[in-house]
């Protein structure tokens, strides 16, 4: 009989909540700072974010004076001049103190109350020291790789990653044999890239 691989705990995982990035598609301004439903988007996704992990933090490269009002750690991309998300995955690796740490974007407030623990169950089955989140569009997989659980040990890799130059993030989770988790709720994933977007995101449930 297969002995079952044990699941992680969260105490082991610190999760990360995305902000760093331009805000070029609405217009250069702080994406995380937008007002949506009687908050801000940051403040959705690092709620949300914080009952399935050990520990927060934020990956911010701006008002960090705002960002560290709501108590949980800044951490600023590792890389300069806004290298894209895997600066800011780079960040989290080098200052977490957990084995694992998880990603979220700060444009997607409503994502799944269990992803973390499906993450978490579909790494540890793989035997991987990555996954990511996937959905079904139009019959299609949609991979949402920003949503990512790993290692903390690949902090190494992932920088020599980036000197590389390139910055694709499904291209370096593919090359770490990464765990393909799917979600049903496609709707869970939607995202505000354009502040006409962030009008229609409805508000998390």
């Amino acid at each position: 009989m297969p002995v079952a691989t044990p699941a992680l705990h969260r105490t082991d995982i610190t999760g990360l909540v995305l902000a760093g990035g331009r805000g070029s598609r609405m217009g250069g301004i702080d994406k995380g700072l937008q007002p949506h439903h009687g908050r801000l988007l940051a403040q959705w996704a690092l709620d949300r974010l914080a009952p399935q992990v050990g520990a927060v933090a934020l990956n911010a490269n701006r008002h960090l004076d705002t960002y560290a009002a709501w108590g949980a750690p800044v951490w600023p991309d590792a890389l300069a001049d806004f290298p894209g998300p895997l600066a800011g995955f780079l960040a989290g690796l080098q200052q977490a103190s957990t084995p694992y740490l998880v990603t979220v974007p700060c444009d997607t407030p409503g994502f799944p109350a269990d992803l973390v623990d499906r993450l978490s169950a579909g790494l540890q089955a793989a035997g991987a020291a990555v996954a990511i989140a996937a959905t079904i569009e139009a019959g299609q997989p949609q991979l949402h790789p920003v949503f990512c659980l790993l290692a903390t040990h690949l902090r190494d890799d992932l920088a020599a990653y980036l000197r590389g130059g390139d910055r694709q993030i499904a291209r370096w989770c593919r090359q770490q044999g990464a765990a393909v988790v799917h979600f049903d709720d496609s709707a869970a994933f939607a995202n505000a890239n354009t502040l006409a977007e962030l009008q229609q995101l409805p508000p998390p449930r």
